[in-house]
């Protein structure tokens, strides 16, 4: 395993970069086996009190022990100079500790816990978002890392196609890099260039829709997870599949109706190849199905953004990762 610091604080605005830091943490402790252990700390479970408890505890665990702790943008300065400051200062052997924080205008990493790091002779890496007016010189910076050159129009383009959001914007980026693999010097990259792959992403997130509208279980979740891995948001895929799955209900019940296949296909805002497909499939899909669906969907919706503590039978699912209900979700969606 390569060498880890004692103790890590990852904070910011840039929420996306946090998680992939998270999650190359996580892969590089999990894949070394039993030369390491990790330990998750979260939510209710995830506060100065309960992790230096658990700092103090001893383990019979061989190799070393990574203690992954979430939220820390929720902990008061009191709580971690009464609990953890002390603790930090002495680390066991062979432990790392890593903070994350995702950060807002209201929410931000106590500065105790900025120092206990510091001291611990621990690493801090801040993950600031750019200005949205910066954004345009920013890609065209990132771009030029990759091998691409791209003009002020062309950066332009892109925010405006992609959004704000750094993360997708890379994604994008590579994306674009990838298709001049094996060219000499710095590729081009055009207006039309851009536009072109954002048409591509959003055929990627319709191909999620179809698929849940379709059932194939398996086909949604791989398109979910590459739409996640090139930095889609999971409200904007929801939104997407929201759509999808009310215009499959609403023509699967005219089809149940009695209307024609090529009066439904007329009516439909797509390419008539698509609107072929889309209506041939709902023709055997059943509309109790997909209203379930849209139910699972809504769910989805509900505790994604923190609803599912609003009641009693849905506590369980207040600790799970946005990426773990969304699987959830689809598999219930397409059972």
């Amino acid at each position: 395993m390569p060498d880890l610091k004692p103790a890590y604080l990852i904070h910011g605005e840039d929420h996306g970069a946090i998680a992939e830091r998270r999650a190359r943490l996580r892969a590089l402790a999990e894949a070394h086996g039993d030369a390491a252990s990790v330990e998750l700390f979260d939510g209710d479970a995830g506060t100065p009190a309960a992790v230096a408890a658990a700092l103090c505890a001893m383990t019979f665990a061989l190799g070393r022990r990574v203690i992954v702790v979430d939220g820390v943008e929720r902990w008061k300065q009191a709580e971690v100079e009464q609990h953890l400051t002390g603790a930090l200062r002495e680390l066991p052997p062979e432990t790392t500790l890593a903070l994350f924080a995702r950060e807002d205008a209201r929410a931000k990493a106590p500065p105790a816990i900025h120092a206990a790091v510091k001291a611990a002779g621990g690493q801090i890496v801040a993950q600031a978002t750019v200005k949205p007016w910066e954004l345009p010189r920013w890609v065209r910076e990132q771009a030029r890392g990759l091998g691409l050159e791209l003009d002020a129009a062309a950066a332009a383009a892109l925010v405006a196609q992609v959004g704000e959001r750094q993360q997708r914007l890379l994604r994008e980026l590579e994306k674009l890099a990838l298709g001049g693999v094996g060219s000499a010097g710095p590729v081009r990259v055009s207006v039309e260039d851009v536009r072109r792959a954002a048409r591509s992403g959003e055929q990627r997130a319709y191909a999620l829709a179809d698929a849940l509208v379709g059932g194939d279980g398996r086909a949604a979740t791989l398109a979910y997870v590459r739409l996640r891995q090139q930095g889609e948001r999971l409200p904007g895929l929801t939104y997407t599949m929201a759509s999808r799955l009310r215009e499959a209900l609403a023509v699967a019940l005219r089809l149940q109706d009695g209307a024609s296949a090529a009066d439904v296909r007329r009516g439909l805002r797509m390419p008539a190849k698509a609107a072929e497909r889309f209506v041939a499939v709902l023709a055997r899909a059943d509309p109790e199905r997909l209203r379930g669906a849209l139910a699972a969907l809504a769910d989805l919706e509900l505790d994604s953004r923190g609803g599912a503590q609003v009641s009693a039978w849905r506590d369980g699912r207040a600790m799970l990762g946005e990426d773990t209900l969304a699987l959830r979700a689809i598999a219930a969606m397409t059972a």
